[in-house]
């Protein structure tokens, strides 16, 4: 948890409460449903929440806009996004059951009335359109590119950059990027440059535009 306030230092008291009530939560449902290894429940707050927290750092979205995180997995990185940002509404989804459930039930226990977590797929969803799609650790660039298509983007843009697709990113990110179809505009952000520690130093935050 100190490891949140070292780079989010102005916290509102509900905030630093909700981010501290991860811990047993996480690990209460790990005991049931193993969705961080053993290993790593122990650097929940830095390999988990911190690390979904970089996108905060690349941007900060407006009140009203409205994110969906693509395979949340845990509920990674949309539970830490939406603590940080009360007023911008967060859709998670996943194709798994059993992970969707335990993000349902985060929710709730936080009270996050900003947040919903649902079981479909990128490619299901109808008649909904987000100002960003955030993801972490779930698929190659092109395969993301494919289930987050412009259908799913709102034509109004308000923000410094343009609606597209934020991707936590590790590996050959240049590969990646270069596996993209032609005219593809990308920009990569080291975590480095936002986070000191060793865990960061090969990890990046990728911007797509829709």
């Amino acid at each position: 948890m100190q490891i949140i306030e070292k780079y989010f230092p102005d916290l509102t008291g509900e905030q630093r409460h909700r981010f501290a009530a991860l811990d047993a939560l996480y690990r209460d449902w790990n005991a049931k449903v193993n969705l961080i290894s053993r290993k790593d429940i122990d650097h929940l707050y830095e390999h988990h929440v911190l690390h979904s927290l970089a996108i905060a750092k690349l941007l900060r979205f407006n009140p009203g806009a409205e994110i969906l995180d693509v395979g949340t997995g845990g509920g990674f990185p949309g539970i830490p996004l939406a603590i940080l940002m009360p007023d911008v509404k967060f859709h998670l989804i996943d194709g798994t059951l059993k992970k969707i459930k335990v993000v349902q039930d985060v929710i709730e226990q936080l009270g996050l009335e900003n947040a919903k977590a649902e079981q479909v797929r990128a490619e299901e969803l109808k008649r909904v359109q987000y100002d960003f799609v955030v993801t972490r650790a779930v698929a190659e660039l092109n395969l993301l590119r494919l289930w987050t298509s412009q259908r799913l983007f709102k034509n109004k843009e308000s923000h410094p950059i343009p609606n597209g697709l934020i991707a936590l990113k590790g590996g050959n990110v240049k590969a990646e990027i270069k596996a993209l179809p032609k005219g593809e505009y990308t920009e990569t952000y080291p975590i480095s440059d936002f986070f000191e520690e060793e865990y960061f130093k090969e990890k990046m935050v990728l911007y797509l535009q829709a």
